[in-house]
């Protein structure tokens, strides 16, 4: 029997199709290509790979992942530091071990159940396929093993596209994940990226056909990408985290923690306080004890040299009527984004002890201290009258972010109306800001804040997509 020529031309296409697939398993188990194609092509095999693995199984690969993030926490912690410039070894150890300690696993997934005298319905929770995350520079490391972790468990493979500055920091933890899951008998690439991480990648990654999901965790720039892609996205976007401290307060516990917050990792995680609205009859105690809790105290002259050296400042012609007025507008420098405070002070002329971890002023609510979010540890303290006043500023300040917001008080009525009036997806009483993600509080942690999409602290089943199996007339025993 003669095969005609087409079946042949089908069954050679089929053939080679199976060896590019076995040269891309065999050639490539640390997860990194050179094009974005490889990487999405390499991780939808991992993803059928995984799909067919058991809970069981999968939750081991996880383990793996806790296991070999966990050891290696230092190194990374290290690695990212020196790498990006930014941020306080000790800290980022810190998230590290919490990252792969208090992420969800495969217990977040939950499945729900109907029965009645039409049968069963079940509802649970499955993959979406290949996920497409973009990492921020702020967390190389920490967000790669929290969504790994997360995304793994809820049964999807991952394209990481980290940000280009913190490259090398992302690319290891990524193969030494890889490495990791093999070696507990899950497959190669189930966590992938591209060899040189760039907007240009990113911005495939996102059109590409073969990412199902995207996550993004960063600024509003990359928030607005991933929802201007028509994918199904998540967006962890910026904050201004306000705290208010007021009479009824434990000023001293409160100074200790804000300081705490706000010095941790350099001032870098998007819940970390931004700036401080005080009851003005308090505000002198409290500066006066964030002082002793290792906050360094400038006024006058220097707080106007600072604002010169850490901002960049652009004056635009507005009008308004028959006239034209100028504007100042302010924005970061991003040199001195997570920077010690000892250095920053350096940069105006002053030297400070090791001990010091923040840089305090006293500033007007309309200062760029406080209307921009700098992620460097200065902290601006702004004296109000009353709890009404001090709700309205911090309204006003965190600028609908609705990420996170802080407080410090025993009046269960000012924390009740301030918690409703600022309506973010994180609020804090009386705690540093990062009890908010489970350091020091309960509750899983988490470096994806999607504030912007509505998941709030993301997990496992953030991740997956509903699906309903209809059983009728049967499987109702009642």
């Amino acid at each position: 029997m003669s095969l005609d020529q087409a079946l042949i031309e089908k069954i050679t296409s089929e053939i080679l199709a199976k060896m590019q697939v076995g040269k891309v398993q065999s050639c490539q188990e640390d997860g990194i290509f050179e094009t974005v194609d490889e990487a999405v092509a390499a991780a939808r095999i991992a993803y059928e790979q995984l799909r067919k693995l058991s809970l069981e199984k999968r939750e081991k690969l996880i383990q793996a992942i806790r296991d070999a993030s966990y050891e290696n926490a230092e190194i990374l912690a290290k690695m990212a530091v020196e790498e990006s410039g930014m941020g306080r070894v000790a800290d980022k150890i810190i998230k590290n071990q919490m990252a792969a300690l208090k992420t969800p696993g495969t217990e977040d997934l939950t499945t729900t159940a109907w029965s009645g005298d039409q049968g069963l319905t079940l509802v649970e929770m499955g993959p979406y396929g290949v996920i497409g995350a973009i990492t921020p520079t702020t967390n190389p490391t920490e967000t790669v093993i929290c969504n790994g972790i997360g995304m793994i468990a809820a049964g999807n493979s991952v394209f990481f596209s980290p940000h280009p500055t913190a490259k090398n920091t992302s690319i290891w933890i990524i193969k030494l994940l890889n490495k990791a899951i093999v070696k507990a008998g899950g497959p190669n690439n189930l966590l992938t990226s591209v060899a040189e991480p760039s907007i240009t990648a990113a911005n495939a990654m996102m059109k590409h056909p073969g990412i199902n999901m995207l996550v993004a965790t960063g600024g509003p720039g990359v928030v607005k990408a991933v929802l201007s892609s028509g994918k199904k996205a998540i967006g962890a976007g910026a904050g201004n985290p306000p705290v208010i401290v007021d009479e009824t307060a434990d000023i001293e516990k409160a100074a200790r923690d804000i300081i705490a917050g706000c010095s941790f990792d350099n001032n870098l995680p998007c819940i970390a306080e931004k700036e401080v609205i005080a009851i003005g009859s308090i505000a002198d105690e409290l500066i006066n004890y964030m002082q002793k809790y290792g906050a360094y105290l400038i006024s006058g002259s220097a707080i106007e040299r600072l604002l010169e050296v850490v901002m960049t400042v652009k004056e635009e012609k507005i009008a308004e009527g028959c006239t034209e007025k100028s504007k100042k507008s302010y924005g970061i420098n991003k040199d001195y984004v997570g920077k010690d405070a000892k250095y920053i002070l350096s940069k105006i002329g002053i030297d400070v002890p090791d001990s010091i971890r923040v840089v305090l002023c006293e500033t007007p609510a309309d200062h760029p201290f406080v209307i921009e979010e700098l992620m460097m540890p200065i902290l601006p303290v702004v004296q109000v009258k009353d709890i009404d006043a001090a709700i309205e500023l911090a309204v006003k300040v965190e600028h609908g972010n609705r990420h996170t917001a802080a407080m410090h008080s025993k009046n269960v009525d000012n924390l009740t109306r301030f918690a409703k009036a600022v309506e973010t997806t994180i609020f804090i009483k009386n705690a540093p800001s990062y009890a908010g993600i489970g350091v020091g509080g309960e509750g899983f942690i988490t470096f994806t804040i999607a504030g912007p999409t509505g998941e709030g602290l993301t997990s496992p089943r953030s991740f997956t997509r509903q699906r309903r199996c209809v059983l009728v007339d049967a499987f109702s025993i009642i």
